[in-house]
């Protein structure tokens, strides 16, 4: 087997990590040895990076066809792990298939074979059926939260793409969920386990706000007030719950971003974007935010509805008190609504009487130009402070990608640098700039 054409030392560098933690390390070494793995660790914890390293290395780079298949339960997910292995620099194509994203993207993807294919059950399946690239180079499977997945009715599609490859030499599993049962067609023989979901030195604060009101919506406002200037994610059931919620937010100028299954696709990115950037702090979502969505560290979470089964409620609070850090969880129900029995006594939330949270002081800005055009990061903060006249203070997060760039800017300097950037020229691209 030929190895990548960069050392992990040079990748973690690349990322910018001084070492594994004790999980990564385990997996690696399981991975490494072993045929099939399975990996369960809370979610924040790393779980991509360790289970990426070491299959990496085992790629061939003579091989021009696809060599591992990661399989996830949504968008988001296959968008995150390919980003994470591209900013990783090993020489090796990767590229994300899923629902949603047009088919003759997919095929000009396929022209030139990745040797690792991130994408949804859906997606690929359908590609399966189609026979638009071979199954047979491929030796290393991963189910990245391979219970979500079937979860979310991917089952039939999972068992016709493990069937059609008949060349595996490794699966590896990972999960957040513990006890989750593993179906008899992923064809593990004598896994090894690696499990690190009862460690860690995190706390949530698990507490109940109580409404007066059948309508919770005046609570959900006192409750953000109370919570001031921090960063969570408003959980709702349906998307019309969200579309009330955001309706009413907006009557009280708190700004926020969706996110749901019916929305497009490029709608949620942006969500979650601002979000990274500080354009909004808040995001008012369904349980497709519960796993697998690419947002920093969060403050708090809040059940405005509450899911009908636990392993939900508990992937929801999994969001916060992450990685080592403290978080709260606040359930907002009505007094007379008795709360379901996977909830366990708990403690009420007494509010204080707090003004509204203010404005984030940042906006995001669109750039036409990415990674295809040769721009850099370094490319655009340059533009920003030259011809822009920003200092580093006024410039935030710099989002980077293939055909477009993303940047957080100071609100109050967000229009005077569009009429000093927008159709002028970076790299020898013609610009446009606006606001999102």
């Amino acid at each position: 087997m030929g190895k990548a054409q960069k050392s992990q030392a040079d990748i973690l560098e690349k990322l910018n990590i001084k070492k594994l933690n004790e999980m990564q390390v385990k997996a690696q070494e399981a991975i490494q040895s072993e045929s099939d793995v399975i990996l369960l660790s809370p979610t924040g914890t790393g779980k991509t990076l360790a289970f990426l390293l070491p299959i990496i290395e085992q790629l061939d780079e003579d091989c021009e066809e696809i060599q591992i298949l990661i399989l996830v339960p949504s968008r988001e997910l296959a968008i995150q792990i390919n980003q994470v292995i591209r900013e990783m620099g090993t020489g090796f194509k990767t590229n994300a298939f899923y629902g949603g994203k047009s088919g003759s993207k997919d095929k000009m993807d396929l022209k030139h074979r990745p040797a690792i294919l991130v994408g949804t059950p859906g997606r690929i399946a359908d590609h399966m059926r189609r026979h638009t690239f071979t199954s047979e180079f491929i030796k290393t499977l991963v189910l990245d939260e391979f219970d979500k997945s079937l979860e979310v009715g991917f089952e039939k599609e999972m068992k016709d793409i493990i069937s059609s490859l008949f060349n595996l030499e490794k699966r590896i599993l990972t999960s957040a969920t513990q006890g989750v049962e593993v179906p008899h067609f992923v064809r593990l023989k004598n896994p090894k386990t690696i499990n690190f979901l009862k460690e860690g030195s995190t706390k949530l604060t698990l507490k109940s706000v109580l409404s007066p009101e059948k309508d919770k919506l005046e609570t959900l406002a006192a409750t953000l007030a109370h919570l001031g200037n921090k960063s969570g994610i408003v959980f709702c059931n349906f998307k019309d719950s969200i579309q009330r919620v955001s309706d009413f937010l907006e009557t009280k100028n708190i700004p926020h971003g969706c996110f749901y299954g019916g929305m497009d696709q490029i709608d949620r990115e942006r969500t979650l974007m601002k979000f990274r950037n500080g354009t909004h702090r808040l995001i008012i979502a369904t349980d497709l935010a519960a796993r697998g969505i690419d947002v920093p560290e969060l403050n708090f979470i809040i059940h405005y509805q509450l899911p009908n089964r636990k392993e939900e409620f508990t992937h929801r609070n999994g969001r916060t008190a992450r990685m080592n850090t403290n978080g709260t969880a606040l359930i907002i129900h009505w007094k007379n609504e008795p709360l379901p029995d996977f909830i366990p006594a708990i403690e009420e939330e007494v509010l204080t009487d707090r003004p509204m949270p203010t404005i984030p002081d940042w906006k995001t800005i669109f750039i036409s130009g990415g990674r295809k055009d040769k721009i850099s990061k370094g490319d655009i903060a340059g533009i920003c402070f030259k011809k822009g006249d920003l200092k580093p203070t006024d410039l935030g997060v710099i989002e980077l990608k293939d055909d477009c760039a993303f940047i957080a800017v100071r609100a109050k300097k967000a229009i005077p640098l569009i009429q000093k950037l927008n159709n002028t020229h970076l790299k020898k691209r013609k610009i446009r700039v606006n606001i999102v």
